[in-house]
């Protein structure tokens, strides 16, 4: 068995090991060999791909895609997202072309996963039978570390609880050629920014947030496992076409403004739905004034917004930034390749929003959903008008949206000045290092000390509280309070399964100027605070660097390589463990339409995919599928009795949770359907709230809409994500209505399906229904699932 920490290297035998088959190493073009990371010397970086992709798409003669004429070609200026995306196309020569409407196959350049989805995704690599991944591949322990009484002990005490999981992970990366970033290393994405983001480049991360890496320019795009296992497999990755949203940033930031409070606002403009099926891509002047870590959190918070992803062009704040995390080659490289790390003039944006920085203020977003943005001038009313709990019980800043160099020196220099006029934290005050690195160097550089003085508890560098990683113990369940954090994700319960926090979102340092005030109606860009000395001072603006003066201190050790000559490595799965678990395929498609289906809830309102399938206490189930089924839509409001993880069996005429009756469904061989609302499955990458639907019995899940990755997700797994063409058409369905899905057996692209419902009284209705499977995706559900369909290729090759 594998230690996380370190793996032997006394291998028996040479295993066999499959050709590394990047992008990045794709074309031969340039004979400058320039390597992806410091990790992986003999991976190279090829914009030559990139160059001779888009000639080839420039040339081409198209029809009606996003040509301004018909019969016109792709010889137009394109944004900077077209060019990296269609630089990663597979075949630029046949690939159609139109945003909005066209699957790209897309060769990405790496693959990343954090902890709680690895599990998914590799117990799924295993049943594929292949014997190495094909891309550079990751995976990062960040999502399993409990935030209880502060990160030394946190940490040995998640080493201890999951030692299963840590051990297959090291593993399964061992076996199959992945890089492993131990316990304590810190959050995926700060990892990725520091080591393996590259501006041009395309990554998919197992993680809503992966879009992180858009501060270096890179387009990084979260999803399911299932689509990683593809990537990882060898296989081109499909992607619809996006269509591209600008975002023109003028001015310069100052003061009290952040970068945060740009996606803050820009949060409020478009909504937690106005960027799907789209990049946001920001140019303008503006852009110059803000960090690499500052467009790091910008491009990370924009998973709020429904993106596929954000990404900033190339400059030299990113160039500095590559240079003090030694890559100063990548540096160099970008620097040559400037023209396709920026959109061209003219580029044509499917939307454009306009921000000036000069006059931006501060902002915060919530409660219970990130896109209520109120500017700060406005937000002490905000809090009187609706009643929200002005006392503030908790301020965490950190967490892989804002735990930059820049982000803990700008706090610091807040608690600096409250400490310097005798005051402590009135409210609990908690700072999440992003990294290893970043913890080793506010600590070397005093940063940590200051923040530890003012009455702060460093936690592990490791997600904690963003995913409900929080044992809290300061206010009863149930207890209606406040809290502040400078994470991303505020949904209801998501922090610490309180349906009745109040949690608000914004920059680090507004959240540390509230935690000295202990008050959510403090304005601490205007309003004083009483010293010790019994005078009111007022807060001046936040100062620091972006970068650290003395340069990063890489603290220690965390990462292992995958062994060049490995053995007959064991990785172990034991059938008694409720941990983790090996999968068993999925049924195929019995060729016939579905009659008669139970609805087994009809979701009323918002449901994430927190509702659907909660983090927190649950990650630790996360490799077990049956296991983790058991939370399976217990956060969703029931529009029958309006209650949450209570519905009515149809067998017994009783009431049982959300599972249970899907359990005694599938017990009696009984499929059934889920009603959703809008932007259903919103939030996370977790493909847990799609393989629940699907091991427990669920056939379809028929919204007014779906959130990108999610509505993928289901795909992937077999299930029908499918649409009302008529939103109006969710009030037609009551929850005891049995209902048909009819025209399966001539299911194809782009022609509706008819859902046939049989009321209580004898009536009936015919509804119909929208799907975007294309016809690749309709083999998925041919044969039960993605996995099942790869499975069935290998086995014919072999």
């Amino acid at each position: 068995m594998f230690s996380s920490g370190a793996i032997s290297r006394t291998w028996r035998a040479a295993a066999v090991k499959a050709p590394l088959r990047t992008f990045a190493q794709a074309a031969a073009g340039s004979a400058r060999k320039v390597q992806m990371s410091n990790f992986e010397k003999d991976q190279h970086i090829n914009y030559q791909r990139i160059e001779d992709n888009l000639a080839i798409v420039r040339k081409r003669q198209v029809g009606c895609g996003r040509a301004t004429r018909a019969g016109g070609t792709l010889n137009q200026p394109m944004t900077l997202a077209e060019k990296i995306v269609y630089g990663h196309l597979d075949d630029a020569h046949n690939q159609d072309i139109e945003r909005g409407k066209s699957y790209l196959k897309l060769r990405p350049d790496r693959v990343a996963c954090q902890d709680a989805t690895a599990q998914m995704a590799l117990l799924q690599f295993m049943s594929a039978g292949l014997p190495n991944v094909a891309v550079p591949s990751t995976v990062h322990c960040d999502h399993l570390i409990e935030a209880q009484v502060g990160g030394a002990k946190d940490l040995s005490r998640a080493k201890d609880i999951n030692k299963e999981v840590y051990d297959f992970l090291a593993s399964s990366c061992a076996k199959y050629g992945l890089g492993f970033w131990n316990p304590g290393s810190g959050i995926i994405h700060q990892i990725i920014l520091e080591n393996y983001a590259f501006p041009g480049g395309l990554m998919i991360g197992t993680d809503s947030h992966t879009p992180n890496a858009g501060g270096l320019g890179m387009v990084a795009i979260g999803v399911g496992g299932a689509d990683a296992v593809d990537v990882m497999a060898d296989i081109p990755w499909e992607l619809k076409c996006p269509k591209v949203i600008g975002v023109k940033l003028t001015g310069q930031l100052s003061g009290w403004t952040s970068a945060k409070d740009v996606i803050l606002k820009v949060a409020g403009i478009l909504t937690v739905k106005g960027g799907t099926g789209a990049i946001v891509e920001y140019f303008g002047p503006g852009v110059d004034s803000l960090s690499c870590t500052g467009m790091a959190t910008i491009c990370n918070m924009g998973a709020e917004i429904g993106a596929t992803t954000s990404v900033f062009p190339y400059n030299s704040r990113m160039s500095d930034y590559l240079k003090a995390t030694t890559r100063p080659y990548i540096a160099d490289w970008a620097d040559s390749f400037q023209h396709n790390l920026k959109a061209d003039a003219g580029a044509n944006y499917d939307q454009v929003i306009e921000i000036d920085l000069n006059t931006l203020e501060p902002h915060i977003n919530g409660p219970f959903t990130p896109d209520l943005a109120t500017p700060l001038s406005k937000f002490k009313e905000a809090v009187k008008a609706n009643n929200w709990p002005a006392k503030l019980e908790v301020g965490l800043i950190g967490s892989c949206t804002n735990s930059s160099y820049e982000d803990m020196s700008r706090s610091a220099s807040i608690a600096q000045e409250a400490l310097d006029h005798g005051l402590k934290t009135k409210s609990i005050f908690t700072i999440t290092p992003g990294s290893e690195q970043i913890r080793a160097t506010i600590e070397r550089d005093g940063q940590m000390e200051t923040l530890n003085a003012a009455g702060g508890v460093v936690l592990a560098n490791a997600c904690g509280p963003c995913i409900g990683q929080w044992d809290r113990q300061d206010v009863p369940k149930g207890t209606k309070n406040s809290i502040i954090t400078s994470y991303n994700r505020n949904f209801t319960g998501r922090n610490d399964a309180n349906p009745q926090t109040h949690a608000f979102v914004a920059s680090p340092e507004i959240v540390t100027a509230m935690t000295f005030a202990g008050d959510l109606t403090f304005d601490p860009t205007k309003d004083t605070l009483i010293g010790a000395d019994g005078k009111p001072f007022r807060f001046s603006a936040p100062n620091g660097n972006e970068l650290p003066p003395r340069g990063y201190d890489p603290g220690e050790e965390t990462y292992q390589a995958p062994p060049k000559e490995k053995g007959d490595i064991l990785v172990q799965v034991s059938p008694s463990s409720n941990r983790l678990q090996l999968l068993e395929p999925f049924k195929k498609w019995d060729g016939k339409d579905m009659e008669d289906m139970p609805i087994l809830i009809k979701v009323k309102g918002k449901c994430t995919t927190d509702h659907i399938s909660m983090a927190g206490p649950w990650l630790k189930f996360r490799g077990h599928l049956d296991n983790i089924s058991n939370n399976m839509l217990i956060g969703a409001l029931n529009s029958e009795n309006n209650a949450v993880n209570s519905v009515k069996n149809m067998f017994s005429g009783n009431y049982d949770t959300v599972p249970g009756v899907a359990r005694d469904y599938k017990a009696k061989q009984q499929p059934w359907i889920v009603i959703g609302d809008e932007n259903y499955g919103e939030g996370s990458s977790r493909e847990h709230a799609a393989l629940e639907v699907r091991h427990l019995g669920g056939a379809a899940v028929i919204t007014k809409s779906f959130a990108r990755i999610h509505e993928t997700n289901c795909k992937k797994q077999g299930l029908l994500p499918l649409t009302f063409a008529n939103p109006a058409d969710y009030d037609k369905i009551a929850p005891e209505d049995k209902v048909s899905i009819q025209g399966l057996t001539s299911f194809s692209e782009g022609v509706p399906l008819n859902l046939h419902v049989k009321k209580a009284d004898g009536s009936s209705v015919d509804i119909k229904l929208n799907h975007t499977f294309n016809e690749d995706q309709i083999k998925w559900f041919k044969f039960g699932s993605a996995l099942n369909q790869m499975a069935a290729k290998a086995q014919a090759r072999a």
